[in-house]
């Protein structure tokens, strides 16, 4: 297979970044943790002597959403950022993948980790497990951060293009299609090098990736998706303090709307990253580590509009 050069190649300001660039500093391991019923693949970070934090990827995604923050976490927490079910490497079900079935998944990984509490983190689906984790069980959770979450909109079009990409990419996971999935999620599309090309394109590999793809789908489709959205009472009922990110060229959404579900958190707030699209955490490292950081371990308390 011929592999095309990507934009970042003949971009003369913007260095080669990769994977293994992002971690060479990062002292870190990848497992499999057994989460009750699910294997469940992590890559974790920091010491068990310090506060647990759960980062929580977006649909079709994994744990290396997060490479770029592992380093600046793990200074203060015992990260784990792990592959959902029926995504990554984790277990993937034989049926349509719902909110409570995540929602099961991270019960079992607090308890597989001895954490009673834990502080929790998530993009996009993650978000959206995130709220609801926080609904139903605050007994368990320390502070979140809902980051360009899904689950309170359910825009056909926006639905639509998210399941094309992501369908095409699974029947046939050749380079230009797995590009053309990752691109959807920046706003500067020279953010997607070969290396997270390739990175993904081998999750997308596998022989039950096909499968494993049309149940994490499921939330694409309009009647699956409203019995599992987050309303504006289940926003109200988040006890926990929670920071939601938004950006001001996210493809999902608005800014509106992050400002809209920060309103709706009694302890909520909004902090908004210029010029990034549905990662945040990846496009603008330093700027996310900040923030997050600062409203995690409570450095900076004052609400941002």
């Amino acid at each position: 297979m011929t592999v095309p050069t990507t934009a970042s190649a003949t971009e003369p300001d913007r260095p080669y970044t990769s994977v293994w660039s992002d971690l060479a500093q990062v002292e870190f391991a990848q497992g499999y943790l057994q989460a009750g019923p699910y294997r469940t693949r992590y890559l974790h970070a920091g010491d068990a002597s310090k506060p647990l934090l759960l980062l929580l990827h977006g649909i079709t995604g994994h744990a290396e959403a997060y490479v770029r923050n592992l380093a600046a976490h793990a200074e203060h927490f015992n990260v784990y950022a792990i592959d959902f079910i029926g995504h990554g490497y984790s277990t993937k079900p034989d049926h349509p993948l719902e909110i409570p079935h995540y929602i099961d998944q991270i019960n079992h990984v607090l308890d597989a980790l001895g954490g009673k509490k834990a502080y929790f983190s998530g993009e996009s689906l993650g978000g959206w497990v995130t709220a609801r984790f926080a609904q139903l069980h605050h007994e368990r959770v320390e502070k979140i951060v809902l980051n360009t979450m899904g689950g309170t909109m359910a825009n056909p079009k926006v639905m639509e293009r998210l399941y094309t990409l992501s369908m095409e990419a699974a029947k046939d996971p050749s380079w230009e299609r797995v590009k053309a999935r990752l691109e959807w999620l920046m706003a500067d599309p020279t953010m997607v090098t070969d290396d997270l090309i390739r990175t993904r394109q081998a999750i997308f590999q596998q022989p039950d990736w096909l499968k494993a793809c049309e149940a994490n789908m499921a939330l694409q489709d309009l009647e699956t998706r409203k019995r599992n959205m987050i309303t504006d009472d289940d926003l109200r009922a988040i006890q926990a303090d929670a920071l939601v990110i938004w950006t001001t060229k996210d493809p999902s959404g608005p800014v509106d709307e992050g400002r809209r579900i920060a309103s709706l958190i009694p302890s909520g707030r909004l902090e908004v990253i210029e010029n990034c699209g549905h990662w945040p955490q990846y496009e603008d490292t330093t700027t996310f580590n900040r923030i997050h950081l600062d409203f995690l371990l409570g450095r900076n308390q004052e609400a941002t509009s």
